[in-house]
């Protein structure tokens, strides 16, 4: 699902592919270090496992995808109900997303000037 959520739009990647990683560093040694190794997804994972970082372009098309979704389910059901109720999930998602540093440098000033790294630790 992690691929398929990186390729195609309207489909989360992150979170597969950091459920995935979690499940083979339970599992198989030598499916945790290739998924760490890989070209697209080990930087992600490394710097999310070892910093916090979630990445500004990320939480730039997390926020375009919701967006467009939520377009597409009102003109595709007219059902104002469950926009309402799926924007206000997806927008409590980016706030816990946006609450996370974008980059290793802001991650390393926050540590600096003891602020917390997310807003809860």
């Amino acid at each position: 699902m992690a691929y398929v959520g990186f390729v195609l739009p309207g489909i989360p990647f992150s979170i597969f592919l950091v459920f995935a990683a979690y499940c083979f560093a339970k599992s198989s040694k030598k499916m945790h270090d290739w998924i760490y190794n890989h070209k697209h997804f080990g930087p992600f994972l490394t710097n999310w496992t070892e910093k916090r970082v979630f990445p500004f372009r990320y939480k730039i098309a997390m926020i375009l995808v919701m967006s467009s979704t939520l377009a597409i389910t009102y003109h595709a059901t007219g059902n104002l109900k469950a926009v309402i109720y799926s924007g206000i999930f997806m927008a409590l998602v980016a706030i816990w997303a946006w609450r996370f540093p974008s980059t290793v440098e802001e991650h390393a000033r926050r540590k600096a000037e003891g602020k917390k790294i997310g807003w809860i630790r």
